[in-house]
């Protein structure tokens, strides 16, 4: 897909770096999340679902419709989950899937950007868990679903919170910036039944108002595959699955479509493995 004028000036000239500083921060996209959820933001609702061709067969529309652009963009529709839902590993969102393996010093590298496993984690101890396992990356445009569910039973056995700015998650912006460790995001790390520890992460990007994750009962740490663990408001996003080594391993569609770093697009709740 290619990259709009708008972009390329942001991320690709002196001048627009200069004010991409600017916009990246996280009290801009604050604001523009505050305009997307008041009632006069509404009738951006029908040209946005126009211009992108977004099917609404299977929305669920609120009593009294839609009141603001985010309260469609944050809409909830019927999801069809596999019978066998929790025997499998499923993709919690819908989005554009690449599979990154966790080599070595647990380098990750996406889009010719560097990573390591601690730097995205903020924790070295636990990214030593990760070392040989994989990294799935799910990137959200804002013309797709922007609700997402746990992608398997079991526990959650910690949650952490980072603060950072908010660039895009276009390929320019992560050929020209080491997004991941500089956006906000959020994680959770789950003990799961049949797949071992996943760390499950949201990260937020440049003019999403908010991640907004459901909260917990206390003491209550079990979660189900397909249990809806929040939504992002408006702009494209990213989850992020680390799996550990020994995982069980993905189905052959998607090994063969996400072959050396390749993205494939997938719905959430679609099997994995």
């Amino acid at each position: 897909m290619n990259d709009s004028p708008a972009l390329r000036f942001l991320y690709r000239t002196v001048c627009g770096r200069a004010i991409l500083k600017l916009l990246v921060r996280p009290c801009v996209s604050r604001a523009v999340g505050r305009i997307l959820s008041g009632r006069c933001s509404k009738p951006l609702i029908r040209p946005f679902v126009r211009k992108n061709r977004i099917a609404t067969d299977d929305v669920l529309v609120p009593p009294g419709g839609f009141a603001s652009f985010n309260d469609f963009f944050t809409r909830k529709r019927r999801i069809l989950f596999p019978a066998d839902l929790h025997d499998r590993l499923i993709s919690p969102c819908d989005g554009r899937l690449s599979r990154i393996p966790l080599r070595g010093k647990t380098f990750l590298e996406v889009k010719r950007s560097f990573y390591t496993t601690a730097d995205l984690l903020d924790d070295a101890e636990l990214a030593e868990r990760f070392d040989g396992g994989e990294a799935l990356i799910f990137r959200l445009m804002p013309v797709d679903y922007h609700r997402y569910c746990y992608p398997a039973d079991g526990t959650i056995a910690a949650s952490k919170t980072i603060d950072g700015v908010l660039h895009c998650v276009r390929p320019i912006a992560l050929e020209t910036f080491p997004v991941f460790i500089r956006n906000y995001r959020q994680y959770q790390v789950i003990e799961t039944e049949k797949f071992g520890r996943i760390v499950q992460m949201e990260v937020g990007a440049l003019f999403v108002g908010r991640i907004t994750n459901h909260p917990r009962p206390e003491g209550n740490g079990r979660v189900a595959a397909g249990e809806e663990k929040g939504y992002f408001e408006f702009g494209g996003s990213t989850i992020i699955l680390l799996r550990e080594k020994n995982a069980p391993k993905l189905n052959g569609k998607i090994l063969a479509a996400t072959e050396n770093g390749a993205e494939s697009f997938v719905k959430i709740g679609e099997p994995l493995t």
